[in-house]
């Protein structure tokens, strides 16, 4: 597969925009499809790419669909029933769906069967890196498909938006690994988050606990980049919604009870940040899930130490 291989994009959002800007940069024909017209008609116009006309349209040109949606239930729609299922429907045997969404992993292999009575592929491969690792093209890719055959034929589109690419195994386990990523990822958040919590009612200075932390062997994602850039700060702009880390960790924790595995913790976690979720609203920054915790304790992260 050269660059020569038409895309079609679905979902030019805060990860999707700077993810086809960089097929576009390597010189694949790009064709761009969201529902926000008005945003669609921008990254056109900034990157000289195509726009779809409908979803039809994007089919039928379309070698490679890549999809980047806030969750795989609006995969599934986007491909199966929006416009009537125009979009598989305008899909030619051989094709291959990409998806590079955060989606339930059971749902990812459902789907691919219905594709593949199609004669569609679908290979799951969903990212991490956040806005930052997309914009540098360096994301870490997660590539969950049975068949060896196309993921080769894909991975130069791949290549063009991830340093670091990994094949999981079949399909839906690179959905599997993004969910059980971000549990890990999202706990971390809140095991520092209640540290901090705790150090700060004992009359720790936060920022200190920090340093000390990232010195340590508690160091992590959130205490090395979250926490000091967006929670002490106040900024809360770490570009990864709540609601979104919140549905993650969920679909790991229901992975873990559809697999009959003790994770008592993957469970705490879902229901906490759900919680938290519930309280500040699924938009929110999720590094702003500390106000959660600051409420329940009646003290802020920041300043000076408590007495």
């Amino acid at each position: 597969m050269t660059n020569q291989t038409a895309i079609g994009f679905v979902g030019i959002g805060a990860m999707g925009w700077p993810m086809a800007a960089n097929l576009v940069r390597r010189q694949f024909p790009v064709t761009a499809y969201d529902l926000d017209r008005e945003r669609q008609d921008r990254f056109v116009q900034a990157h000289q790419s195509r726009a779809a006309s409908s979803l039809a349209d994007l089919g039928e040109d379309a070698s490679v669909i890549v999809t980047m949606l806030p969750t795989g239930r609006d995969v599934r729609e986007v491909l199966l029933s929006a416009e009537d299922g125009a979009l598989a429907k305008a899909l030619k045997p051989g094709a291959i769906v990409v998806d590079m969404s955060s989606s339930d992993p059971a749902g990812t292999r459902e789907l691919a069967a219905t594709l593949a009575a199609r004669g569609v592929i679908l290979i799951d491969a969903p990212v991490s890196g956040g806005t930052r690792g997309a914009e540098a093209a360096s994301l870490t890719i997660m590539i969950g498909s049975g068949d060896k055959a196309a993921v080769g034929r894909v991975r130069p589109v791949l290549e063009a938006m991830g340093q670091r690419l990994f094949e999981t195994g079949g399909s839906g386990t690179g959905h599997a690994m993004k969910a059980l990523n971000n549990f890990v990822a999202g706990t971390n958040f809140l095991a520092a988050a209640e540290a901090l919590v705790v150090g700060r009612r004992f009359g720790l200075d936060p920022a200190l606990m920090i340093d000390i932390i990232n010195q340590s062997t508690g160091r992590n994602f959130s205490t090395e980049h979250v926490l000091p850039q967006h929670v002490l700060s106040r900024k809360f702009a770490s570009g990864f919604q709540l609601g979104l880390l919140a549905k993650d960790v969920k679909i790991a924790a229901d992975l873990a009870e559809d697999m009959q595995a003790h994770a008592p913790l993957a469970q705490l976690s879902r229901d906490l940040l759900a919680r938290a979720k519930d309280r500040l609203g699924g938009d929110a920054d999720h590094s702003a899930a500390i106000r959660y915790w600051e409420m329940l304790n009646g003290v802020t992260i920041g300043g000076e130490p408590e007495a």
